[in-house]
Parts: structure tokens; C-alpha cells; sequence
């Protein structure tokens, strides 16, 4: 069973020990890319850059894995979302693990929104739609993707950056 009222009590010490509204500067400039395993690279291509409208912006041979990808989608705002495959490795499934990727949250505007939710009906992706601004599914590969009609730094209406 789980405690809910021990959990929002450590949550309300946590931000209040943590949270600043005087907090400095980010010693970060941004995202440069978050890179993610394909099993199939002309696929992923066409679910990310055809079904989801994020342009490939470039492809090379994978530095650290000779006939590897690495691949990159513009996610906007300056940001990448990456890919590697790695031909001849059994990388297994998708899992949730600890420390690894829960979702992908990307944020678009109201009508791209509403267009890319058409797209996903249209191609018969599944999706949980969790409010009206947000959308769960999932990639060829099983990586989780949230797209969100809130604009960029906020949540469900509240600020978050």
C-alpha cells in the first residue's frame, strides 16, 4: 500500500528545501539532443519525420559503433532528438528500467496539436489522451512520446520554468 499523505508531505519538504523562486541562472545552454536506440532506421525516419512532421536534419556512422547511425530530428526550439542503431548487437525490447526513459514530452502549438492527433488516427496509432492538451503513445521501438499543446515552461497552466 502506499502512503500518499508521506508522499506529498516529502514532496511539499523537498520543494520547499529546493525551490527558490531566486534561483540562479542554469549552468546548461539547452538540450543539445536526447538519443534513443532504433531497430530500423528508414522506419523510425518515416514515424518521426512523415507521421510526426520532425524533419531529419542529419545522418553520419555512429563514432563509437562501426555500421551504426546516429541520426537527428529538429524537436524545435533549437532542440534534437536523436537516434542510434546498432546493426548486429541484440539490444532487446524497449523496458521502463530505473534511471531510463519514462516519456518524451514535446511541446507544439494548438493546431499542429490537433493535426498530428489526426495523423495518429489516421496511421492507426494508439494513443492515451490524458487532458486536452496532452497525448500518450508510443514510437515504433516502444520509446514513450508525450505531445503537449501547452506552451514551452508550462504544465497543465502552470508555470514550470
Amino acid at each position: 500500500m502506499i502512503d500518499l499523505a508521506a508522499i506529498e508531505t516529502e514532496r511539499t519538504r523537498i520543494r520547499d528545501t529546493y525551490l527558490s523562486a531566486d534561483r540562479p541562472q542554469s549552468s546548461a545552454r539547452g538540450l543539445h539532443h536526447m538519443a534513443l536506440v532504433s531497430s530500423d532506421v528508414e522506419r523510425t525516419v518515416r514515424f518521426y519525420q512523415e507521421l510526426l512532421e520532425f524533419p531529419l536534419t542529419e545522418i553520419f556512422e555512429n563514432r563509437d559503433y562501426k555500421g551504426s547511425n546516429h541520426f537527428f530530428f529538429d524537436i524545435g526550439n533549437g532542440n534534437l532528438l536523436a537516434f542510434f542503431d546498432f546493426p548486429g548487437l541484440d539490444v532487446g525490447p524497449y523496458a521502463e528500467v530505473l534511471g531510463g526513459l519514462h516519456h518524451i514530452a514535446i511541446s507544439v502549438e494548438r493546431p499542429t496539436w490537433e493535426r498530428l492527433r489526426g495523423k495518429l488516427d489516421a496511421a492507426g496509432v494508439p494513443y492515451q489522451l490524458e487532458s486536452d492538451a496532452s497525448i500518450y503513445f508510443r514510437d515504433p521501438d516502444g520509446a514513450r512520446l508525450e505531445l503537449l499543446a501547452d506552451p514551452l515552461g508550462e504544465m497543465y497552466g502552470q508555470p514550470v520554468l
